[in-house]
């Protein structure tokens, strides 16, 4: 029977990192895989998957130059789901091999097949043709999660499906109910809208994204609507179901039923509401740790469980449920389990939350509503992409980017960008509040021209001579 120091459950980022960083800590390491690829839903059905469509769509149609070319512009007429499918499967193949090669040279040990506690310290490993059992002081549980499938919806992976089957149609669908107006839904529907397929959101909320900034939110439902798409907001769907016929004419289609009496028909409808642990296979009661309604783990400031050699990290844990989050998670998990390296301070008030939609929108810090609602004083500087050249060059005259700067000190208390590169542009004002820096900082210091970062600058003036203090 072989013994770990630490054995991690999912290569997913949570797992990848923490595996890694015990591995460098000189430690006997395995990671413990059950699909039949590496990456978790990063690589293989999440994150990875959706980007690389949303480029593919986005050169392929040439949405994302019509503002330098004209409305008309297209580099492809005809767009297929092979077209699309193949840049995912390129980015893929890419990852995987990157991910083997680091756990090779980190003499980490991959396990294929499913994980089930036996005890404490002892895990069963069933691969395709044995089953192994290993044992471990330390134990990371990064298993992620998977998209919520209600029992009450007809799922059928062709006409009725999640985000995991979406890059398995066969064809580019005419029309597409998107149920769920969260990130992974609000991404899709941009994306395939922009393909030219004719989408109704759903949201039960009065906006999507409900964690963005108003005005920024509200530019969004403005965009959304100029690419073409229904937003059917504050309405919750009654029932889902598949009709064969319409009005005596033999037509397969979706229809979908709210709440308000409506009644929406389309090819195909994309549910995006939620999603669902997997760690009811684990055996985990045969560890003594619980797990709530939705298979998420519970876990205290150094991501263990109620058992104390059981760590979790990742998606399995909940909010913020972000790759970049889970990488981080990962690693701080393994830090304390071994308690050998140093991670400083972690401000969960500087994660940087990114949308990849069309457009871009990402932000830092606080939003103007919850500065309000504490009794904040602030002052918001607003630059708009028509205004900043390099945006010129790149066919966006839209975006904006918004600062939040503390009437009395000046300090920066939130960044909002939408429009093309927000996701980027977000870190410099995160590295700027993380050092407890001021609007002066972005006046005083010089970026390079054209370039979008130049925002900050025009911000930043436009917020401190709204505070009577006139610059230039």
């Amino acid at each position: 029977m072989k013994h770990f120091d630490c054995v991690v459950i999912g290569t997913g980022p949570a797992g990848q990192k923490g595996a890694i960083q015990a591995a460098k800590l000189g430690k006997r390491v395995a990671i413990v895989e059950k699909t039949r690829v590496l990456g978790g839903a990063q690589i293989n059905t999440g994150t990875i998957p959706s980007k690389a469509l949303r480029e593919a769509v986005l050169h392929l149609t040439g949405a994302a130059q019509r503002g330098l070319f004209g409305s008309s512009y297209r580099v492809k007429k005809n767009i297929t789901i092979a077209d699309l499918v193949s840049v995912s499967q390129t980015v893929m193949r890419h990852e995987w091999d990157l991910i083997r090669n680091q756990f090779e040279r980190n003499h980490i040990e991959l396990l294929w097949g499913s994980a089930r506690f036996a005890g404490p310290n002892e895990l069963y490993v069933e691969g395709p043709e044995s089953v192994e059992k290993i044992t471990a002081d330390k134990f990371l549980v990064a298993v992620g999660t998977r998209p919520a499938r209600p029992q009450n919806i007809p799922f059928n992976d062709t006409t009725i499906l999640t985000s995991d089957e979406l890059l398995k149609l066969d064809r580019v669908p005419r029309s597409m109910v998107v149920v769920g107006g969260g990130v992974i839904g609000t991404e899709y529907a941009c994306i395939m809208a922009t393909l030219g397929v004719k989408v109704t959101l759903v949201e039960g909320r009065r906006q999507v994204l409900g964690f963005l900034d108003r005005e920024i939110g509200d530019a969004f439902h403005y965009f959304m609507r100029q690419r073409g798409i229904t937003l059917r907001l504050g309405e919750k769907v009654q029932s889902i179901s598949e009709v064969e016929t319409y009005n005596g004419k033999a037509r397969r289609f979706v229809e979908a039923q709210l709440e308000s009496g409506k009644t929406l028909r389309a090819e195909t409808l994309l549910y995006a509401v939620g999603r669902q642990g997997v760690c009811g296979a684990l055996g985990l009661d045969n560890v003594g740790i619980e797990f709530d309604d939705r298979e998420r783990l519970h876990v205290n400031d150094s991501y263990q469980t109620n058992i104390e050699h059981v760590y979790a990290a990742g998606d399995v844990i909940g909010f913020p449920a972000l790759a970049s989050t889970s990488m981080e998670q990962g690693r701080r998990a393994i830090c304390h389990a071994f308690g050998d390296c140093e991670v400083g301070n972690y401000n969960t008030q500087l994660f940087p939350f990114g949308v990849y939609a069309v457009p871009e929108i990402s932000m830092v810090g606080k939003t103007e509503e919850q500065l309000t609602e504490e009794g904040i004083p602030y002052e918001a500087g607003i630059a708009h992409y028509r205004e900043i050249a390099r945006a010129q060059l790149l066919g966006d005259e839209l975006g904006m980017l918004k600062l939040l700067i503390h009437q009395d000190t000046h300090k920066i208390l939130g960044v909002h960008v939408i429009g093309a590169g927000a996701t980027e542009l977000i870190h410099i004002g995160q590295a700027v509040m993380a050092l407890d820096g001021d609007a002066e900082f972005f006046i005083n210091n010089v970026f390079n021209f054209p370039t979008l970062a130049e925002c900050y600058k025009v911000a930043a003036y436009n917020g401190l001579n709204k505070l009577n203090l006139v610059y230039a």
